[in-house]
């Protein structure tokens, strides 16, 4: 089967700096793969480099099979759909327009994945809660014609319950027919809805394998890759098959 996205030995940054380097994942429909790192690992790089907003330094992007197209804005057209970390919202619309300004959303689909949403229509966005406007965000993207949603840190400074509601609305999306990549800190989150995992530090993939492997072995993971002490460094990427660890 066609991988919606696929990444080849991909290398990203800024200018001539790579900081994601030699990057090789695909998504697939109908599947949940999530990226893990600490801060400053490459994560969002990643993210915004599948969506077309930074450019390549070496290796192949592959969209649908073929050659991706380069801005986000033609990408957004043949399906792919981002929601940066920052909240998506116009503090002055109501929800009701902020929903009509995505591209053809559909309305009732938004407030059928988040029916929370439907007393709130008339109220300005700017006046909603985090979680409420993470949830307008997300159902203004769900409620377009996404095939591929990327989606960086949906549940940064939410309640656990908001995070898990998101969360959920992503699974149930996906398992209706298209694709989903989120960028996440909050790992037990994640791997409670994800198939597959990648885990980034210093922009390499240092453990890649099935979410399930993964929430199995989330102390030890958590542990050796995702340390908030810098001394604490994860064993060298390429000493592990895929999937494994030592």
């Amino acid at each position: 089967m066609t991988a919606l996205i696929e990444a080849r030995q991909l290398s990203v940054g800024y200018g001539t700096t790579s900081v994601v380097h030699e990057l090789s994942l695909e998504i697939h429909r109908g599947e949940i793969v999530g990226i893990l790192g600490p801060n400053g690992a490459g994560k969002t790089t990643a993210l915004l480099a599948l969506a077309g907003e930074l450019p390549i330094i070496a290796g192949a992007l592959l969209w649908k099979g073929g050659a991706a197209p380069l801005p986000l804005h033609k990408r957004a057209r043949q399906g792919l759909t981002l929601v940066p970390a920052e909240r998506a919202v116009f503090n002055h619309l109501t929800v009701r327009q902020n929903l009509q300004i995505g591209r053809n959303c559909d309305l009732q689909k938004a407030c059928a994945l988040f029916p929370e949403l439907i007393r709130l229509l008339p109220r300005r966005a700017g006046f909603l809660s985090g979680g409420e406007q993470q949830m307008l965000t997300l159902g203004r993207a769900l409620a377009q014609p996404t095939e591929l949603l990327l989606a960086d840190e949906l549940s940064l400074g939410l309640a656990p319950t908001s995070a898990t509601r998101l969360m959920r609305a992503v699974r149930a999306a996906v398992d209706q027919g298209m694709a989903a990549l989120l960028v996440e800190q909050q790992l037990d989150q994640l791997l409670k809805i994800a198939d597959r995992v990648y885990v980034l530090s210093r922009g390499r993939v240092v453990f890649t394998g099935p979410a399930a492997q993964a929430l199995a072995r989330f102390d030890e993971i958590r542990a050796h890759y995702l340390p908030a002490d810098p001394k604490h460094m994860p064993i060298q990427p390429g000493k592990y098959s895929k999937g494994e660890l030592r």
